[in-house]
């Protein structure tokens, strides 16, 4: 099912519809499908469309962290804290908080 939703979506990439929703809709479903890189890929490219896309931030890091990029991961994460706080998204700040200390955690060899 999620490789369909995929090619629809895939579709949908530079055509009227294509914004930063569109991006974390196909991140999301390549997270699903287990391919971190292309998920970063295009939530990358969600937050570069709304830099104060909170989720497309906390997805973004999951990503990045499921792929083995722990200090990019920590990066997107403050960044997207930054988002949150600015939208006043105070359940998504403290999220990518305790995900944020985790990988500190696990940069410092804790």
């Amino acid at each position: 099912m999620t490789t369909a939703i995929i090619a629809n979506l895939e579709k949908l990439l530079d055509g009227p519809r294509d914004g930063a929703l569109l991006r974390y809709s196909l991140g999301n479903e390549w997270l699903k499908a287990g391919e971190w890189e292309k998920a970063a890929e295009r939530l990358r490219q969600a937050v570069e469309k709304d830099p104060h896309y909170s989720a497309a931030w906390k997805l973004l890091g999951k990503a990045l962290a499921e792929a083995g990029r722990t200090e990019e991961a920590l990066a997107a994460y403050r960044s997207g804290i930054a988002a949150a706080e600015v939208r006043g998204d105070v359940q998504a700040a403290k999220e990518m908080t305790v995900f944020a200390r985790r990988l500190e955690k696990a940069l410092a060899g804790g």
